[in-house]
């Protein structure tokens, strides 16, 4: 039976594997000046529109911290949630490496929202305060909602009526664009997103993920950054070969679909346990539910999932490109 615990647990989707066998043959120039990441950066270019300039690293703390570091100044803080990677799943990497303050907003559904954070975007005592500098989101959650269209507009205002950019942290950008319906740029260029962390090892991939930058004024040295951060592959064709795969005839997409719609049947069958309850709305792969600790601890030995707030007995099960109805049923079945 697989697992529920995250769909990093899920294995490598055969046509990624295959685009990564059919890239080791011959000789290819190092440091990403080889065939296949020109064409994945013009297909990129494609996805989210001519201006936008793709640098690939090996993992999403990477993408993340580097994308922010190459933006902010060490005197500069970031606004996030409470519940952001980048502030409770990343080690302190943002502040190590980028040397930022981190404002983390409380929220109750993983969003940030205007009323929010509108008197968090100025400095109020220079030079004894640390400045704003980026506002930044996930896409989808960590709570798996999914911000609209609107919602990330409205930030994307209120971040540059105040001198700040707008950094989308992307794990699972593949499940909310596919939650939504839309498209990576209508759900992201045209919404004024300045710079994007684009996840792809959530949705198939064996390593890789890339920083997106959609505003053409920033970014001029990243790829300094990413030389320093540690994440320049010598062999970089084996990461864009899997993007190149991965946006083949919208792979993305089906992945995404896939693994939305198997957590939308999860839930569905969860909650018709009067036990359990849905704590939040599934709008992309993942179920957040409140069950008793001792039903937990049975279920558990069936298919690993994680607690998320062991004191309110919350637990989170994902669900991956690779989840079938059976493995569902079968949960559900020793429930």
């Amino acid at each position: 039976m697989k697992a529920f615990a995250s769909d990093n647990w899920a294995g490598v989707h055969p046509q990624i594997m295959e685009a990564i066998i059919n890239a080791n043959s011959g000789h290819q120039a190092a440091y990403g000046d080889d065939d296949y990441t020109e064409k994945a950066e013009l297909r990129f270019k494609e996805l989210f529109g001519e201006q936008t300039k793709t640098y690939f690293v090996y993992n999403g703390t990477a993408a993340n911290i580097i994308a922010l570091d190459s933006i902010c100044n060490t005197f500069n803080s970031v606004i996030c949630s409470e519940h952001a990677h980048i502030h409770v799943d990343e080690c302190g990497a943002i502040e190590k490496h980028a040397g930022v303050k981190l404002l983390a907003i409380p929220s109750v559904d993983g969003k940030l929202y205007p009323e929010q954070i509108k008197d968090f975007v100025k400095a109020d005592r220079i030079p004894h305060q640390s400045i704003p500098a980026v506002i930044s989101i996930t896409q989808s959650t960590e709570m798996g909602t999914v911000y609209s269209v609107e919602e990330i507009k409205a930030l994307a205002i209120l971040a540059h009526d105040n001198g700040l950019y707008l950094h989308v942290d992307g794990a699972r950008i593949s499940n909310a664009a596919a939650s939504l319906g839309l498209s990576f740029k209508e759900m992201i260029t045209d919404t004024g997103v300045d710079v994007l962390s684009f996840g792809g090892t959530k949705n198939g991939l064996m390593f890789g993920e890339a920083i997106v930058f959609l505003n053409p004024e920033i970014g001029e040295h990243v790829e300094l950054y990413r030389k320093q951060g540690m994440h320049l592959a010598s062999k970089m064709r084996y990461v864009a070969a899997q993007f190149l795969a991965l946006f083949e005839n919208d792979l993305w997409r089906a992945n995404a679909e896939h693994s939305n719609a198997m957590a939308q049947l999860l839930a569905e069958k969860l909650d018709a346990f009067p036990a359990i309850r849905i704590t939040q709305e599934v709008q992309s792969n993942g179920v957040w539910a409140v069950m008793l600790d001792e039903i937990a601890e049975k279920l558990l030995k069936s298919g690993f999932f994680y607690p998320w707030d062991e004191r309110a007995s919350e637990y989170r099960l994902m669900c991956s490109w690779d989840t079938t109805e059976d493995d569902i049923n079968k949960l559900v079945a020793n429930l």
